[in-house]
């Protein structure tokens, strides 16, 4: 089957690099086309990037020369790595013109027709693309990620909806890749917790109700539920952690939650999606995990860790979890929400093999 190919906005930077790497040996897409900024453009990629991560970049696309970000792309699928300020007009410019756009921006997460999709949890919100075709007579479609720091909190809060999601105390511990690079200075990040992340605690106590919803009649009605969050930053590179407290209509017992995350999968044909872990949440039974540096990579960090059930005297159980916050919070989410569009038949002229399971 020849791949598709795709574009990635944004490339040179964090996020846009983990787009790079984990594009290299992906079945279905293949990194066509790099776009950055003006300082970027035109140059070489292997001479505008800053190479990051701990892996060597592709060496195909060392030798692309990057785009910029008004240029003409020949690619249908992009994914963008975009910051919130430039994302505002390009993204939705691009899907206007036919493209379907997988953004990790926060941009138009709260558009009442984009789905902050994450497949396993709300795989029905896909139909608000349908929604926007009507609506705003295009043929392309903007998709979003969530926040990062929002992605522990949801995988593992969605198996519990069946016992009712009254409230929610979240707590977070944000790794500081969360900030991008060069991010937070080393003389504020070393020995140090930061209590504040501009934006961040209003983003989880909202985009958490809309992903945990349902599509409804053209739109999505939002979990009935109060959320209230506080953000911090920590020096550690990658993985957020986040401690949560809930209060259940339903009060199932211990064991039925560990079963509810264990057991839970996200509907067909999500699970046999080439980026899909197998389990999506992984309970750990050890007193002291989930942790940072040992669990963020599981399910080569797509799959979110939890672990310290336990009850709450004041809501009805508190426990931590974890999410590698560039991979299943960032560019793999995306690339996962990309896979999905392919099989159910969203992006044009392109079936990859694997849509038979659609």
């Amino acid at each position: 089957m020849e791949k598709l190919n795709v574009a990635v906005l944004g490339a040179t930077g964090a996020v846009g690099q983990r787009f790079i790497k984990l594009l290299e040996h992906h079945p279905w897409f293949r990194v066509a086309e790099v776009i950055g900024s003006d300082r970027s453009a035109g140059r070489r990629y292997g001479d505008a990037v800053h190479w990051i991560l701990d892996e060597e970049p592709p060496r195909d696309v060392l030798d692309m020369q990057v785009k910029a970000l008004d240029a003409e792309l020949d690619s249908v699928l992009v994914f963008s790595a975009l910051p919130k300020e430039a994302a505002m007009p390009r993204e939705m410019e691009l899907a206007a013109h036919g493209h379907i756009v997988c953004t990790n921006a926060s941009a138009y997460r709260m558009t009442e027709d984009v789905p902050i999709l994450l497949p396993e949890i709300n795989a029905d919100q896909l139909a608000l693309i349908d929604v926007q075709r009507r609506t705003r007579g295009w043929t392309g479609a903007l998709i979003a990620n969530s926040n990062c720091t929002t992605v522990p909190g949801v995988m593992t809060l969605a198996p519990l909806r069946p016992f009712g999601i009254k409230k929610v105390m979240v707590v977070s511990q944000q790794a500081l890749s969360g900030a991008g690079y060069p991010g937070v200075s080393s003389l504020d990040a070393m020995d140090n917790v930061i209590p504040y992340i501009g934006g961040e605690e209003e983003k989880v106590e909202t985009e958490t109700l809309k992903m945990l919803g349902r599509y409804v009649d053209g739109g999505v009605e939002w979990l009935n539920s109060i959320i209230s969050a506080a953000c911090n930053r920590v020096p550690v590179i990658d993985g957020h952690m986040v401690s949560i407290s809930v209060e259940l209509e339903i009060d199932p017992g211990i064991d039925a939650i560990i079963e509810a995350w264990t057991q839970f999968r996200g509907e067909d044909p999500i699970s046999m999606l080439p980026s899909a872990p197998e389990h999506p949440v992984m309970y750990l039974s050890q007193q002291d995990r989930p942790q940072t540096r040992r669990d963020r990579n599981a399910g080569n960090g797509m799959s979110a860790t939890v672990g310290r059930l336990r009850r709450c005297p004041i809501l009805t159980y508190k426990y931590a979890a974890l999410a590698h916050n560039t991979i299943r919070g960032a560019a793999g989410c995306s690339i996962l929400n990309a896979e999905l569009l392919a099989v159910k038949g969203y992006i044009p002229n392109y079936q990859p093999a694997s849509a038979v399971m659609a």
